[in-house]
């Protein structure tokens, strides 16, 4: 033990003389580093990533891979892994250069730091081949209060002819540790969001998705490493990784053969070859990261901050609760039964009524889901006044208007294609194959680019009322060939992205603030890129409030709930208290039958919506705490904290009712302060109840976070609500 001791001492030491001449890039947030070093060879290495050491220098007697091995001409380690030249893992960067030639070597060059504002840095580090003029800028956005860091890379090169790009990863990261757990997710309609957690063993797991649009639908982009064990939610060091990117994604994850972990994330290079011109730049999507010694849930909590204030449109600010008339109609509506709606909605006391799908197309009219689609003008025989008449009834109900679109998409059964075949992704000379009777627009194609721009942008200049727009997209593509692309068909999957993401940029530029909903035949699309230009999104077309608690437990651990729209609809069996409890935690909607609803269930509905506006800046814009997993016992328990510790509310579910189960014991609060004094009562009570919680009674936050609350969930009370006050 002792010789093993003086050996170790000694390499350090070695490190850090050979350290001494080399080049250290820290790149650090509050708690955080991950640092870079340029060795005398000018190789890119991540050599350490954990937590933020106080002294800097002492990043310098971090033992590199290059002592441990004794072998210096292959880099395990490395910041971005070229290939074809001494790598012999999984590259991040794959090239056939404008010489034929396959190999790459990529050595630093240099690096400079830009603050972008107080809170937000932007490191660049060059890299460049020293025999090919091919190089790439690896860029590092830290958002330090947050602890995210998002990596991309931009690639370009001065060769002689073009050179083609056959991988283009965001970032590759490097981490140690004695051992690895993964958490990935799994998913198909209405199944969102399953997890699976497993020990990462040798070899490379890739984590993908081929289906060029609603890329999220079968498997999310999303996943954790835990190091050394598997992390809870309070404990344990755990990494969290998201490709920021609406189309196809490849992350693989190496257990190399020193028992090492790479992660390399980016664009799904599967039939996507990408010719690159001298002097043209290719910029990768960003990966998103955030590393926590503290356990998921402090991860999830300072994810949140990150979006709510850095990414999500209007992070920190309203959203409008809803009734939609899907459930009340589906495609059956004219003017008079979206009047009697308009005015339900008044009745409810909800901000906006959405119109759904089954508004348009004369030829072909909507009135399924095989016709129409594309043929976005008023249906006169469901609309002879138009869509403005129905905005001026909502204003004249004191209520706001808003619409369904699906613009990404076409029926064959349509004018559009009729006139524009040319315009839809498909092989010219094979049949044709539908996803829900429908194909895909090509986006790759600037015409169709104007076209669904002037689709979002004509109804508002029509209706200069319209307040809010759900975006839909429920088809993958099949048949993937662009005829705008001619024989550049490996650049289709990457256009047609560059394509949409030019439309929504577009959009916001021209209507920067109406609320616009993520939708993806459910949680098909969701993603810190796309929620660039959406307020919100829509986790699963499975409203059952049961289902719906696991599936918006698990998008929480990365997306804030402010950004989760969540409706109450007649899926489940479960009554209208226990749906809409479920449906609180995040932006509050409905899709329901007003006009159904007996007196108590209307009567429940309206308070409850009073008290869901007194309390939603807390579930939006507080610290959330998970407290009872769904999955490891009857109760299911989230808190939602403000920061001042001042209140919070706490949803508690039973969901699970053998042999009389409920919540037997105490539930540990989070999130309070402890020297503080509290209050709990209960709120959200169907009328003609009397809750059993004793509001009067007082705890200290030490009390209730050492001992519990019992909030005594039952079969009787399958769904309690708690308000939290400080004395």
């Amino acid at each position: 033990m002792k010789i093993r001791l003086t050996i170790w001492i000694f390499l350090g030491l070695c490190a850090g003389g050979l350290h001494a001449q080399n080049v250290i890039i820290p790149v650090e947030t509050a708690n955080n580093a991950l640092v870079l070093e340029a060795n005398k060879e000018k190789d890119l290495s991540v050599i350490y990533f954990g937590r933020k050491l106080a002294n800097e220098k002492e990043y310098q007697l971090v033992p590199s891979v290059y002592q441990q091995t004794g072998d210096y001409s292959e880099v395990l380690n490395a910041a971005y892994t070229p290939s074809g030249s001494r790598n012999l893992l999984e590259p991040a960067i794959s090239v056939v250069h404008a010489d034929g030639d396959r190999s790459l070597d990529l050595r630093y060059v240099k690096h400079e730091r830009q603050q972008l504002d107080e809170n937000i840095t932007l490191l660049k580090v060059t890299l460049k081949d020293p025999v090919y003029d091919f190089e790439v800028v690896l860029h590092y956005k830290i958002y330090p209060q947050q602890d995210v860091i998002e990596q991309w890379s931009v690639i370009r090169h001065h060769e002689k002819g073009n050179v083609v790009l056959e991988k283009y990863a965001s970032a590759n990261l490097y981490l140690k540790a004695q051992g690895f757990w993964l958490q990935q997710y799994h998913g198909d309609w209405a199944k969102e969001m399953q997890p699976e957690e497993s020990k990462i063993t040798h070899g490379i797991k890739t984590l993908d998705s081929k289906l060029g649009t609603r890329a999220n639908i079968f498997q999310p982009s999303v996943f954790m490493v835990s190091l050394n064990k598997p992390a809870t939610e309070d404990e344990g060091t755990v990494l969290y990784g998201a490709l920021e990117y609406s189309g196809n994604f490849r992350t693989d994850i190496e257990l190399d053969y020193q028992d090492n972990l790479r992660i390399i994330s980016g664009i799904n290079n599967y039939a996507s070859p990408y010719t690159l011109k001298p002097g043209e730049a290719f910029t990768t999507p960003a990966f998103l990261y955030i590393f926590s010694d503290k356990g998921k849930g402090y991860a999830s909590r300072q994810l949140h901050d990150w979006a709510r204030n850095h990414r999500i449109l209007n992070g920190q600010g309203n959203r409008l609760t809803l009734l939609n008339n899907w459930e009340a109609t589906y495609f059956d509506f004219n003017e008079d039964k979206l009047k009697a709606l308009l005015h339900d909605t008044k009745k409810l006391g909800v901000d906006l009524f959405l119109l759904d799908d089954g508004w348009f197309a004369n030829k072909y009219p909507r009135n399924n889901d095989k016709a129409g689609l594309g043929d976005w003008q008023e249906n006169k025989s469901k609309l002879p006044n138009g869509v403005a008449s129905l905005v001026r009834e909502a204003t004249k109900n004191g209520v706001k208007f808003g619409i369904w679109v699906e613009p990404e998409m076409v029926n064959p059964k349509s004018e559009l294609y009729e006139k524009h075949p040319d315009w839809v992704i498909k092989e010219p000379a094979r049949k044709e194959h539908y996803f829900r009777n429908q194909l895909v627009l090509d986006l790759a194609n600037p015409a169709v680019q104007d076209f669904v721009f002037g689709i979002v942008n004509g109804l508002f200049e029509r209706n200069p009322g319209l307040a809010y727009i759900k975006w839909d997209c429920n088809a993958v593509i099949y048949n993937a060939h662009s005829a705008y692309l001619g024989r550049q068909q490996s650049h289709f999957y990457i256009e047609y992205m560059r394509g949409l993401y030019n439309v929504l940029k577009r959009i916001r530029e021209k209507h920067p603030t109406v609320p616009m909903m993520l939708c993806s035949g459910g949680g098909g699309r969701v993603d810190y890129e796309a929620l660039k230009y959406f307020t919100e999104y829509w986790p699963s077309d499975n409203t059952d409030p049961l289902e719906r608690i696991f599936i918006q437990w698990e998008y929480s651990y990365f997306y804030p709930a402010i950004a989760s729209a969540n409706h109450v609809t007649d899926w489940g069996k479960q009554p209208i208290k226990f749906r809409t409890d479920v449906a609180m935690m995040g932006k509050l909607g409905f899709d329901i039958v007003v006009s159904h609803l007996n007196e108590k269930d209307l009567a429940y509905c309206q308070q409850a919506i009073k008290e869901y506006n007194g309390f939603k800046d807390i579930v939006w814009k507080g610290d959330q705490y998970r407290l009872s997993d769904p999955r490891k016992g009857a109760v299911a328990s989230v808190a939602y904290i403000n920061k001042e510790r001042s209140e919070g509310v706490i949803f508690n579910y039973l969901v699970s009712n053998r042999y009389g189960a409920g919540s037997a014991y105490p539930i540990r609060l989070k999130g309070l302060d402890p020297a503080a004094v509290y209050q709990l009562e209960e709120i959200s009570l169907y009328p003609g109840t009397k809750s059993s919680i004793d509001g009067g009674r007082q705890y200290s936050g030490e009390f209730l976070m050492t001992v519990g609350f019992n909030p005594e969930v039952s079969a009787g009370r399958a769904s309690v609500v708690l308000r939290v006050k400080k004395r």
